[in-house]
């Protein structure tokens, strides 16, 4: 004791930061949750009219998502307030009034909002929530049980993720929307930042889906004399017309249309090594000699640390994990460079270009 204040032993203090840790650990299923509530509301839209992020109180909030004199902004409030303590929002207090709580959008509250072509991260939230995958979640240990087959699979009669997307046009449209509203600007990035389409006169896009980046690409580099958009049959049976893209339907595991460079973006993380080995070998027999694969994907560092990028990359491996593929994964950028060497490609490099995705150039 000093000057008569007790001391607390430094024991006992880093025992209660570990206390305090854990509890919070335990409570995180309340982040996601109240994340998915307030996209559901349409709270950053509402926020957000006219350009504007003047902060409002959660009353004021309330006015312009629901009817008249209904709803309750003290609970919209405490879910704003938790919110904001991982910055999805600025909270305001002023001095006269320390009760008068108001909000605004940080930059990753800012991501929320539908932009001029109807795309936000809003989607790419709500299609993690769903039902269906939420079943999933309390079987992550059979994972590591039995590995042969997915937690998902074994929360949904036996039924896999792509399988139950064929079957409810709702949550693949779902997951269509959170595709798109992540991969257009991770597109940018990539046509800023990367100059490897160039020279490419005929491009396939392998699981292009829609058609979106394929798109881009073809839009911009205007000596891409056809872009091919390979995906499952039934899905490129509901692909847009688009100018210079022809839609072909197929399995990537049999064979992938010629071309002179091969495209495709998270489809590798998956899959298991063996089959990510046949995807590439399939592309390896795809391409001339000087042709590329060149792969968006998330890509591991080497070392942990308790960084954003990290955490959202190894976040991202347990959920393919979880649903996807118990054997897909998320690699490191050796475990891709060595899964090309397996298929016969003799150059690998690796560009990181955006936060999450890291494009992996291989060329034959």
């Amino acid at each position: 004791m000093e000057n008569g204040i007790a001391e607390t032993p430094v024991m006992e203090v880093e025992g209660n930061n570990a206390r305090l840790a854990i509890m919070e650990l335990a409570n995180m299923i309340s982040v996601p949750m109240s994340l998915n509530a307030v996209v559901r509301l349409k709270v950053a839209d509402a926020m957000w009219q006219n350009g504007k992020n003047t902060p409002l109180t959660a009353s004021e909030i309330l006015s312009r998502i629901l009817p008249p004199r209904t709803g309750d902004p003290e609970n919209l409030q405490r879910i704003l307030r938790m919110l904001a303590s991982y910055h999805v929002f600025n909270e305001h207090i002023t001095s006269q009034d320390a009760s008068e709580r108001r909000y605004s959008l940080t930059d990753v509250g800012k991501t929320l909002v539908t932009d001029e072509n109807g795309l936000s991260y809003g989607s790419y939230v709500l299609q993690h929530h769903q039902d269906e995958l939420m079943k999933a979640w309390p079987l992550v240990h059979e994972a590591v049980v039995d590995s042969s087959t997915e937690p998902f699979v074994k929360a949904n009669g036996g039924e896999t993720a792509y399988g139950v997307y064929g079957k409810k046009p709702e949550m693949n449209d779902l997951m269509l929307r959170a595709m798109s509203g992540v991969a257009v600007p991770v597109m940018k990035a990539v046509l800023d930042g990367y100059d490897g389409f160039d020279g490419v006169e005929r491009l396939v896009d392998v699981g292009g889906s829609a058609g979106d980046c394929l798109r881009m690409i073809v839009d911009k580099y205007c000596h891409i004399k056809e872009g091919v958009n390979f995906d499952l049959p039934e899905v490129v049976a509901k692909a847009p017309k688009i100018n210079g893209v022809t839609h072909v339907g197929g399995d990537m595991f049999k064979s992938i249309p010629k071309g002179d460079a091969v495209f495709m973006k998270w489809i590798l993380t998956t899959w298991t090594d063996d089959e990510v080995k046949q995807i590439m070998i399939n592309c390896f027999e795809a391409i001339p000699v000087g042709g590329k694969l060149i792969a968006c994907e998330p890509v591991l560092p080497g070392h942990t640390d308790d960084s954003h990028r990290t955490r959202a990359l190894l976040e991202g491996d347990i959920f393919v994990m979880t649903i996807y593929r118990a054997k897909g994964k998320h690699r490191t950028e050796e475990e891709y460079r060595e899964l090309g060497k397996l298929a016969g490609f003799t150059s690998f490099r690796a560009i990181y270009l955006d936060y999450f995705y890291t494009l992996l150039e291989y060329q034959k």
